[in-house]
């Protein structure tokens, strides 16, 4: 844990009331800015790294020359897990909704990028690994993806769940489960205790943020709108037209024209 001192500059991973110009973190949940990146570029990191890394690293256990497949690579969880794996040594397979984010995904570290409009995901990966398949799988979207998903794991494959973006519900053949010893998990982040979370944090500063000072990985920002135009940035969000995150820049003196709560 950090000896944090007054005036600290930090970034942090918080329970809610993010959208306030003053808020607060546990101790254990903040991060140092790290060395070259502004307090902007900083805020940009702590609810998609602490995500990848508590997802693909600890619970789906991702390696050196394994292959991870990133639904929506062009998100801010996607371009974070696309550079971060690259980055540690795995190769990365991404999918995304448009052929405009093609190269945004490769110029990340993405070794094949596969337009789901267009293409089908598992046919793909299977010529491509010569129908091994791939070892890991980070999903946010659920719903039809899932037999799909399992069709598209190695032997020994991980799937691993932070969302589900068309439905938490499906019918399912779990055959490949077994005939290929597969493991199926999920996390979310917001519930859980201090105690968790404090590792994850500890993990980050030890591994990522020597990567992020170096430049060898950065945060992905489209766009940064000011506090009033917060309805502008979720209709952005909404058209999924956008790489990487969406920022809220608030004025330091928006608060004088804000109602007491």
């Amino acid at each position: 844990m950090n000896d944090w001192r007054i005036g600290d500059e930090v970034c942090a991973l918080l329970t809610g009331g993010g959208y306030a110009e003053y808020c607060t973190a546990p101790a254990p949940q903040c991060l140092p800015v790290p060395t070259g990146l502004t307090l902007q570029q900083a805020a940009a990191l702590p609810e998609t790294f602490f995500t990848v890394w508590s997802n693909v690293f600890d619970r789906a256990r991702l390696q050196p020359g394994e292959i991870l497949l990133v639904h929506g690579g062009a998100s801010g969880i996607g371009t974070t897990a696309i550079q971060l794996a690259s980055a540690l040594g795995s190769r990365v397979f991404a999918t995304v909704g448009g052929v405009e984010k093609i190269q945004a995904c490769l110029d990340l570290g993405a070794e094949h990028v596969i337009n789901y409009r267009e293409q089908d995901f598992v046919q793909t990966v299977k010529e491509v690994t010569r129908n091994r398949g791939v070892d890991v799988i980070l999903d946010m979207v659920g719903g039809d993806y899932m037999q799909r998903n399992l069709s598209a794991l190695a032997v020994e494959g991980r799937l691993v769940f932070i969302a589900f973006l068309r439905g938490a519900k499906m019918e399912l053949n779990l055959a490949p489960v077994m005939m290929k010893r597969l493991t199926i998990t999920g996390s979310t982040l917001r519930a859980r205790p201090i105690e968790d979370k404090a590792p994850i944090a500890a993990a980050l500063q030890k591994t990522v943020w020597p990567l992020l000072a170096s430049g060898a990985i950065r945060p992905i920002i489209d766009r940064i709108f000011p506090f009033t135009e917060a309805a502008a940035a979720h209709a952005l969000m909404e058209s999924n037209r956008h790489v990487g995150k969406i920022l809220l820049q608030v004025d330091g003196s928006l608060a004088q024209s804000l109602p007491s709560p």
